[in-house]
């Protein structure tokens, strides 16, 4: 058992030098924690406090059971836990609408997150939002992070932090700047540009794989910026396929231009996997030109396009699989209905899928070659290749 600990000290022994990249990333992280997005005051919260409540009692006499479907109220007697009325007993009310999607039924006993509606000191009427699960949410958040730190070291705070300032950056730059107005698929392509280099200096440090890897990334994001863009006009995809989209239109937001928030998003979820595989591809020819470092450098760039290559099969498949795993229920439909396949993929929601899809691997397949010649170049100069101490950085 003694060779436990010794094997979690040579872990994080290992890249002590890789920890100045830190600083910058918390400095980056307060930054974006601090940045307001000018919607805090939502007018539709004035007068009102969200807080957690349990619930005591239930009455569903005015539920109306239809089959699977139930409509009309449920009354509960309701503890609130938090806020100005914290400990005080008070009526609330479910709303249920018929939609199993949306709707849900308490019980004695669940925790609830609740709106409370006040004029003053008094409380004028509950709405019961849905049951709360932040505490739980939490939980499986430390546990997750705490096991990565544990297990990977500072390897793992570093994947902790780029996780946290990539979902920071998503709510407080790009959500904002979309809402009033902004161009998405610039902002997008900045925000991938700032996140790429953010998640691959975290990995490598500053050196000039950290170069190789970023511009194989770009390169490949901007490929499929151009293949969304050009292809979702070809496909005639209007941007309202998105979950919700058209609610920002009801919301007052009619002038924003769902389409390009649509092509936006295409480059931006393969991003990721982009970010990935060159890190892999130079990862490799990192340590090719280190055990031959007289390796020329289209040898160096062959070796690289290897490597992409046995990645490449499981990225696409990664791809497909993100994109398509939320419509199980969808396709199950289809086959119940005996929907003929020329209908299903001519649909325009299945046609976006697949233009997600397929623009994402086409972004992928061409990360490789892109990644592999950068690296090839730039790691097979003299003095390019950082110390042996620090590759693992």
């Amino acid at each position: 058992m003694h060779k436990i600990p010794a094997l979690f000290k040579k872990l994080w022994g290992a890249q002590t030098s890789s920890w100045r990249v830190l600083i910058p990333g918390i400095l980056l992280t307060v930054i974006l924690l601090l940045l307001p997005t000018g919607y805090e005051g939502a007018l539709i919260y004035q007068d009102a406090e969200k807080v957690r409540a349990t619930v005591l009692e239930v009455d569903n006499s005015a539920i109306i059971n239809n089959g699977i479907i139930q409509n009309g109220e449920q009354y509960c007697t309701l503890r609130i836990e938090e806020g100005s009325f914290a400990g005080q007993q008070a009526p609330g009310v479910n709303l249920l609408s018929g939609s199993l999607e949306q709707d849900k039924m308490f019980v004695p006993g669940d925790s609830a997150l609740v709106v409370v509606s006040h004029a003053g000191d008094s409380i004028t009427a509950i709405t019961m939002i849905d049951h709360y699960r932040i505490h739980w949410e939490i939980f499986l958040a430390a546990i997750f992070g705490l096991l990565l730190i544990l297990f990977a070291g500072p390897g793992g705070l570093r994947a902790l932090l780029s996780f946290v300032i990539t979902v920071l950056a998503i709510w407080k730059i790009m959500v904002p700047a979309t809402l009033r107005g902004a161009n998405p698929i610039l902002v997008g392509l900045l925000l991938v540009a700032l996140l790429t280099v953010v998640i691959i200096v975290f990995v490598y440090g500053f050196d000039r794989r950290s170069l190789s890897a970023i511009l194989g990334s770009m390169l490949g994001t901007l490929t499929a910026c151009v293949l969304g863009v050009a292809f979702t006009g070809l496909l005639h995809i209007h941007g309202a396929v998105m979950q919700d989209s058209e609610s920002l239109l009801y919301a007052g937001y009619q002038d924003l231009n769902l389409t390009h928030i649509f092509m936006a998003s295409i480059f931006i979820g393969a991003a990721g996997a982009m970010i990935d595989l060159s890190v892999d591809i130079t990862s490799g020819i990192c340590e090719v030109v280190r055990k031959k470092p007289g390796i020329r450098p289209w040898e160096a760039v062959g070796s690289g396009i290897r490597i992409g290559q046995a990645a490449m099969g499981t990225m696409t498949t990664t791809l497909l699989l993100a994109y398509s795993g939320g419509y199980m229920a969808q396709l199950m439909v289809f086959m119940a209905q005996g929907t003929p396949l020329v209908n299903i993929f001519n649909y325009k929601y299945v046609a976006s899928e697949l233009l997600q899809t397929l623009v994402g691997c086409f972004g992928l397949v061409m990360v490789a070659p892109f990644t592999a010649i950068a690296a090839g170049f730039l790691l097979t100069r003299p003095g390019a290749m950082p110390p042996a101490e620090e590759a693992a950085g």
